[in-house]
């Protein structure tokens, strides 16, 4: 029974943590999946996708353009038909009157001549106005969805011009911070203030680490550190968990549990800091942590 309330005990603090998740590939608009983009990288992408869906309206319409080329031709081509047609039936109309004496051909067989070319002529152009018809539509639909070259490069233009503005407004807002120095040479100027006992500008250089995604598990948990070496211990409790959630195999999780534990006894949550204490002693046993949270167990 005791055995059992042991385990219970140890695992209990370990429920919630999660391994850490990647911060790399974050606002990367070639992702197919892209996150953790600012507002000005979604505008980019958002206009990157409707540069792509033109494209593929335009390779669509240029396939329609071909089709209505090929229908265009063969409409040409029954013109041609009938003009060719109407040239003949002249030529047979003036055959017909020079050798109509000589050939005996009676007025009655040329009107008969005349009727069946005129209904020819008739369906001919009946073909042509269904042909035209059939285009007209297959125009006024193109008409509606039809991107224009122009209209592309405009969108284009405005795209570039876009990137070129927020490229400009990121670069102000870098100068305007005054923040020059590179992740790493923060995290040695953030690592020394912390050392030399300046907690408020190790908690500000340890943030800013934060915010850039440079070792966020780290970073959080040295956050805590300052706020538990400025006796917040609310704060430091906060970002103990959230280093704890983002990597919980680091080296410094025994210092971490134990300043958890302390921290809660702290503001009062005498329970949870008991299960914290236990915890430390169970899993670091022989550790200095260990023997720390036995010493502050039986002062609780």
């Amino acid at each position: 029974m005791r055995l059992a309330l042991l385990l219970s005990l140890l695992l209990l603090p370990f429920i919630l943590l999660a391994d850490e998740p990647s911060a790399f590939g974050a606002g990367n608009l070639d992702s197919d999946n892209p996150y953790g983009l600012t507002a000005a990288e979604k505008k980019i992408l958002q206009n990157n996708k409707t540069l792509t869906q033109n494209k593929r309206k335009l390779n669509s319409n240029k396939s329609e353009i071909e089709s209505l080329r090929e229908r265009i031709d063969g409409l040409q081509s029954v013109l041609e038909s009938i003009a060719m047609k109407s040239q003949k039936n002249k030529v047979a109309l003036g055959d017909m009157s020079r050798s109509r004496e000589n050939e005996g051909v009676t007025t009655q067989e040329r009107l008969v001549l005349l009727e069946t070319q005129i209904a020819t002529n008739g369906e001919n152009i009946v073909q042509l106005k269904t042909a035209i018809e059939e285009l007209s539509k297959l125009m006024d639909e193109q008409s509606v969805t039809l991107v224009t070259k122009e209209e592309h490069n405009a969108l284009v233009e405005d795209v570039n011009a876009f990137k070129v503005l927020v490229a400009g407004e990121l670069k102000n807002r870098s100068k305007k911070s005054g923040s020059k120095t590179t992740s790493g040479n923060l995290a040695t100027q953030a690592k020394k203030n912390y050392d030399k006992k300046r907690y408020s500008k190790a908690l500000n250089d340890y943030k800013e680490l934060v915010n850039r995604k440079y070792k966020p598990a780290y970073g959080h948990y040295m956050i805590a550190q300052c706020y538990f070496a400025k006796r917040d211990y609310g704060k430091a409790i906060a970002h103990y968990k959230e280093s704890a959630s983002r990597y919980k195999k680091a080296s410094y999780m025994p210092t971490l549990m134990l300043r958890t534990a302390y921290s809660m006894s702290k503001v009062g949550e005498t329970a949870n800091a008991k299960k914290f204490y236990n915890a430390v002693i169970a899993k670091y046993p022989g550790t200095t942590e260990a023997e720390k949270a036995e010493r502050y167990l039986g002062q609780l």
